[in-house]
């Protein structure tokens, strides 16, 4: 069974590019339009790696992020930021919400996929 990857970005476009990448690397994938619709899909599906924006509107990557370790049974769920923010505090703030690791847009899809294996082997 294939591992599951679950992408959180309003970007429709980036959304598909992640999805396509990870799909061709053997992932299944499901798609969050905003943090609270991840929470949704977290509820009914299970995702062993996330991958999020940052700035997104209803709930932003860093709510999400806060939320997803608040919950036990996501707590060790590796979080990759994939975000076009690249700077050190906005980092920080991920590192401090719980976030695995720091991608910056536009991503390199070997990178990603490498990054992705990585923290979810």
């Amino acid at each position: 069974m294939p591992r599951t990857a679950l992408i959180v970005d309003d970007s429709a476009s980036i959304r598909e590019m992640v999805a396509y990448t990870l799909r061709e690397a053997g992932f299944a994938v499901l798609e969050g339009i905003h943090g609270a619709d991840a929470l949704e899909k977290l509820g009914a599906h299970r995702a062993d790696v996330i991958i999020t924006d940052l700035n997104m509107p209803v709930m932003d990557g860093l709510q999400l992020i806060r939320s997803v370790r608040a919950n036990p049974s996501h707590k060790g769920t590796p979080i990759l930021m994939l975000t076009t923010e690249a700077d050190d505090t906005k980092k920080s703030a991920g590192r401090e919400a719980g976030a695995t690791g720091w991608l910056v847009k536009p991503f390199d899809p070997e990178k990603l996929v490498q990054t992705v294996r990585k923290v979810c082997p």
